[in-house]
């Protein structure tokens, strides 16, 4: 490859960072690893527990077939200590020493009792970023106590904000491990501003995230709510929580598929656009609020602050929303989607996973991404950057580690057996 065809580097290459394997702490470290930095995941003899979770390649339950540790493991290397072990807690010092970033999910309690805690480390590695991830924070006994990603988005309150307009229904939990990433993605910033702040100054530190508070202070308005005016949100379908109940925003298609209509017209030229996609379609008759569309674009914008009390503005509002919804109605759902969005009006499709993975704007981003599997004999496409730099590509490097795959590249040349 010519010096011209050479790949540009993550914009974390140079970074070395350890991962004590865990659930809570594993998209953390597949974010820092997939943006160039070196991650080595540790793991027991046994393996770590999300080789256990399905599903599996094929339906076959093993060790090397977890989808779930294929996906939150891409780019690392993988070595295996048993801590409970005097050699192997010694070899893990050493790897400590050699690395930036130190990211562990355990118990505080257990690496206390084997002098792995924050103060032991930092004794051998003043400049050493630990970032803990724990139910309540470190400092809290409830943080000793099992925990699960449905106890942290429950007790956080997202759980809450999610369901429907029948409250006769449960909330609905949010599937794919949303808690334990919420916290991840936490860990991820603590832990970059701390590596600016060592650099800096030369002085590490102790990143405390609390997955309770990580969850917390991502339900949209529904803890501020409480916390300004008392007032609780109620959840409902395919819109945002609010203490007031809100205009219903999901339409059936007419190829019978269900779109969110998003954002009602608010500015004069988003009244302008629907009134006249309306005409074009041949619907401005049967619209019968189509005054109030007229009203709308005689505004340079709705003063939303007024939603509440201003009778006017509620009803050019509800009319706007109720245009978007009869046009959604006579239309295709992609053709709807993409009328919408030529028009500067924000909506979707409501795709399930698979055909989100499937969509042209996402391959057209290059979100599918091949990654090769030379045990297997076999390319998967994972789900890519959903975040795209042009200097510092954010990239899958390679597949998850087979257990133990790298100890003799780590212990051997890098950190001595």
């Amino acid at each position: 490859m010519s010096a011209e065809q050479v790949e540009p580097q993550g914009a974390l290459t140079g970074l070395r960072v350890v991962e004590l394997t865990s659930e809570p702490a594993s998209f953390a470290g597949k974010l820092l690893a997939d943006m160039g930095a070196e991650v080595i995941v540790v793991e027991p003899p046994a393996g770590s527990i999300l080789r256990a979770r399905p599903p599996f390649l094929g339906d076959v339950m093993g060790r090397e077939r977890s989808l779930v540790w294929w996906h939150y493991n891409t780019s690392k290397l993988g070595v295996t200590l048993d801590l409970d072990l005097h050699e192997d807690r010694q070899r893990f010092r050493t790897l400590v020493e050699s690395a930036d970033v130190l990211i562990e999910a355990e118990p505080p309690r257990r690496l206390a009792r084997l002098d792995l805690d924050y103060p032991h480390l930092r004794e051998r590695k003043p400049d050493l970023v630990m970032v803990s991830i724990t139910p309540f924070g470190r400092n809290d006994p409830q943080s000793e106590q099992a925990s699960t990603d449905l106890t942290v988005l429950a007790a956080g309150g997202p759980v809450w904000s999610c369901g429907y307009d029948d409250h006769s229904l449960p909330p609905i939990r949010g599937w794919g491990n949303q808690g334990y990433n919420i916290a991840s993605l936490y860990a991820v910033m603590g832990a970059l501003i701390a590596i600016l702040v060592r650099d800096e100054r030369g002085i590490g530190q102790h990143v405390d995230v609390s997955m309770h508070a990580a969850a917390n202070v991502t339900t949209e308005q529904a803890t501020y709510t409480w916390l300004l005016v008392q007032q609780i949100v109620q959840r409902q379908t395919g819109r945002h929580a609010e203490a007031q109940r809100s205009l219903p925003t999901q339409a059936l298609c007419s190829d019978g598929r269900w779109v969110n209509t998003g954002v009602p017209p608010r500015v004069r030229k988003e009244f302008v656009a629907v009134h006249d996609w309306l005409r074009e379609l041949g619907l401005l008759e049967e619209f019968t609020d189509s005054v109030l569309l007229e009203l709308g674009m005689e505004r340079e914008r709705l003063d939303l602050s007024k939603l509440g009390d201003d009778v006017e503005v509620q009803a050019i509002f509800a009319a706007g929303r109720e245009a978007m919804m009869l046009i959604a109605s006579k239309l295709p759902s992609y053709e709807f989607f993409q009328g919408a969005h030529a028009r500067g009006m924000p909506v979707a499709i409501i795709y399930s996973p698979e055909e989100v993975f499937e969509d042209s704007h996402f391959r057209a981003r290059g979100f599918q991404t091949p990654v090769e599997h030379p045990e297997l004999g076999q390319t998967f496409l994972y789900p890519g950057a959903p975040i795209r730099f042009e200097g510092s590509p954010w990239r899958i490097r390679a597949r998850a580690p087979l257990l133990g795959e790298h100890n003799e590249v780590v212990f051997g040349r890098r950190v001595g057996s």
